[in-house]
């Protein structure tokens, strides 16, 4: 083992091991620590593993539109452990994916758990051999630079534990071989939602607990009230401006206390409570103020290069409380390794990233809504165009949602994009692009979008805009 690096990574989700990948390619000598799997929570435990299941969430959704399709099932039945072996397999065959690519650009993974032990030293503690071997020595890696890529956790409510049970989070509801009878989702984000979606879609009794006044309560407006109606259709039952007081355990359960603003106090009896209320930073027991690094409340302090208070420490994903999502880490680890190279990489620009849904409908969006967008003074001009005359959508019979694009009346400048409807995750890319290279929504719509697909609601809403849409 080689101990001296030109970087050394904390973490190997998908902001360090992209970032390894990327300092590699740049002709540095890397080295990657990590505690537990490659890929992170994102491959193992998150963002991965969910889509599989709500891939089983979709066919089961069609299923059940026999009637609308023409045909007739007798005897059908969903087996829920099946979809999760399934979602293991997916995201087993992706982390071995990525042990591939650290040994194709000559990474050195390193197991265990790193911390700064002073100036460009990282302290590593391996795990434990796996034959049952006492622990090893700690290691001590030397390098010029270190990037710290050592994601978040579920945040939790005060005074609730969380047994891994009855009340559990995200990571523990992966694992779950049956779905739960009846589920209380404390928190309407889109990790709350997307299980909500996914449980009722398995025939779970779901309620949903938001503290804020909607559904996505940062998305626009207009898309939480259109998600809102959609749940109300599947028969999900959607407590807004409610706040959880406790959860107490049952013998069959849990029951979760809730008040809504001005009201009294209501009990929920489930099942189970999936707390989904936000991620906190991973900052704990790494050196880093030691080190001279810089946190605040929200995570690590770092300038637009991803570079942190202490000289040659940088710090990517999670931990930053930029974003927490992954492609907010990859991104921030291409900029840290090309910084760390020499390079004088762009800056990101965090209003043009996209945030999604994979709820149904999907939900997409990027940049301010419209009422940040009248808040912030801006001249603004909306585009919206709904999917129901769209020709695809209604071949598909997925033809409730809309596409809303926010623009600057002044400049023509795109400031957002807000979508609901289907496949709206794979139809954002071409209004962020737009959205990046600065194309304005008249050019949207005239460049020519193929019939019949569901793109065609983008230029309809980039027609929209400037009041000319063609067919409504």
């Amino acid at each position: 083992m080689d101990r001296r690096q030109d970087v050394v990574i904390i973490g190997g989700g998908p902001g360090g091991y992209v970032a390894a990948i990327r300092a590699a390619q740049l002709g540095l000598k890397v080295a990657l620590v990590e505690k537990e799997h490659l890929g992170g929570v994102c491959l193992n435990w998150g963002c991965i593993p969910t889509k599989a299941l709500l891939r089983n969430a979709e066919v089961i959704a069609l299923l059940t539109q026999g009637k609308t399709f023409g045909f007739t099932l007798e005897g059908f039945q969903a087996d829920y452990g099946a979809a999760v072996r399934r979602s293991r397999k997916v995201a087993d065959r992706l982390v071995k994916g990525v042990a591939a690519l650290m040994r194709k650009n000559g990474v050195q993974v390193i197991e265990g758990t790193g911390r700064i032990a002073g100036p460009g030293i990282v302290e590593v503690a391996p795990n434990n051999d796996r034959r049952g071997d006492p622990p090893w020595s700690p290691l001590h890696l030397q390098a010029d630079h270190i990037i710290v890529a050592t994601g978040a956790r579920a945040r939790a409510i005060p005074g609730v534990e969380v047994d891994g049970e009855r009340v559990i989070t995200a990571r523990h509801a992966l694992a779950l071989q049956e779905r739960p009878g009846s589920v209380v989702v404390v928190g309407a984000g889109p990790i709350g939602m997307e299980f909500a979606h996914l449980w009722r879609a398995y025939g779970a009794a779901v309620t949903v607990v938001e503290m804020l006044p909607h559904l996505l309560p940062l998305e626009d407006e207009e898309v939480s009230t259109e998600i809102e109606r959609a749940f109300r259709r599947r028969k999900v039952r959607a407590l807004i401006a409610t706040r959880v007081e406790g959860i107490d355990p049952t013998a069959d359960g849990v029951r979760v206390r809730v008040r809504k603003d001005g009201g009294k106090e209501e009990s929920l009896e489930a099942e189970k409570a999936l707390i989904a209320i936000g991620v906190r930073p991973n900052s704990e027991g790494l050196g880093l103020e030691e080190a001279g690094v810089e946190l605040d409340p929200g995570g690590v302090v770092v300038d637009e290069r991803m570079r942190t208070t202490a000289p040659s420490i940088y710090a990517i994903g999670d931990v930053t409380g930029k974003l927490p999502l992954a492609h907010v880490a990859s991104a921030q680890g291409i900029i840290a390794a090309e910084a760390i190279a020499g390079l004088d990489p762009e800056p990101l620009d965090y209003d043009a990233i996209p945030r999604c849904t994979y709820c149904q409908p999907q939900v997409a969006s990027f940049g301010l809504t419209e009422a940040q967008a009248r808040e912030q003074g801006y001249a603004v001009r909306v585009g919206r165009f709904p999917f129901l005359p769209n020709g695809k959508a209604l071949a598909l019979g997925e033809n409730r949602g809309f596409a809303k694009l926010v623009a600057d009346g002044a400049t023509g400048r795109l400031l957002g994009a807000h979508l609901v409807g289907p496949e709206v995750t794979e139809l954002l890319p071409e209004l962020v692009l737009a959205r990046t290279a600065g194309l304005s929504p008249e050019a949207v719509a005239r460049a020519v979008h193929a019939h019949p697909t569901l793109g065609e609601v983008l230029a309809e809403a980039a027609h929209a805009v400037f009041g000319r849409p063609i067919h409504i």
